[in-house]
């Protein structure tokens, strides 16, 4: 069995960007019929090409607008890249968006069996696991309230207890460690920790730079969507630092 879970490869992805701002679906289908609807090419990935190794914490790293997510959705398969294609070799837990997969009329009861069967879970291993994810969420108290009514951090607890019930060959995290207090961001890097150990791959976009140091072994930079540098932890994110404070 090959070593790379994660081989991305010659990855681009482009959107187009209308040069003009359509207010109503009507006046965008009488443009349309007319083909009056004119576009720009926005290149939000090129040429992405690297391989993330079985059992590794890899980082990335990239101010705003760099392609970090995108290529993140690319990996979980939300998106189909323009160029190239990602393969993926074993099961994916994606948190990738805060509040992704849930629904805010529903209960937290009822979203962790909605959740799990977002992630591919069968009811019988949401019955299972439903008293682990509670209890490592801190959210009994909760369980029967419209989510709606939850805060930032509580959505960050719901999803990241869901995701890693359960051992994913990849786990993506996606700045979801950033909301709630520092006391359950440490409980969620010791989880990451011990999950690596029995080996899970976990890929990690985080704008905190001590954070990516302390939990990652490999990062990549991107930057206004290319690849601009990838390589060992410290070297990667000393040079971070340097570039961009």
């Amino acid at each position: 069995m090959s070593d790379v879970i994660v081989d991305i490869k010659n990855v681009s992805m482009c959107f187009n960007m209308t040069t003009e701002k359509i207010t109503t679906f009507k006046e965008y289908l009488i443009k349309l019929t007319k083909k009056q609807i004119f576009y720009n090419e926005f290149w939000a990935l090129k040429d992405i090409d690297f391989s993330i190794m079985r059992g590794e914490l890899f980082g990335i790293l990239g101010l705003n607008g760099a392609g970090k997510s995108t290529l993140l959705k690319i990996i979980a398969g939300v998106l189909k890249p323009t160029l190239g294609k990602v393969e993926v070799f074993g099961s994916m837990a994606p948190l990738i968006e805060l509040g992704a997969g849930f629904d805010p009329e529903l209960t937290a009861r009822e979203n962790i069996y909605l959740n799990g069967a977002v992630l591919g879970f069968s009811k019988k291993q949401m019955n299972a696991n439903f008293d682990a994810i509670l209890s490592f969420s801190e959210l009994e108290d909760f369980v029967n309230v419209p989510i709606k009514n939850f805060s930032s951090g509580m959505y960050a607890r719901l999803g990241f207890s869901i995701a890693t019930v359960t051992k994913p060959d990849v786990l993506i995290v996606d700045e979801i460690l950033a909301v709630g207090d520092f006391k359950f961001q440490q409980k969620c890097e010791e989880k990451i920790k011990e999950m690596i150990q029995s080996g899970t791959t976990v890929i990690l976009v985080s704008h905190s730079i001590d954070q990516i140091r302390s939990l990652c072994s490999r990062a990549v930079i991107l930057e206004k969507g290319g690849l601009l540098k990838l390589g060992e932890i410290n070297e990667i994110c000393d040079f971070y630092y340097s570039k961009y404070n």
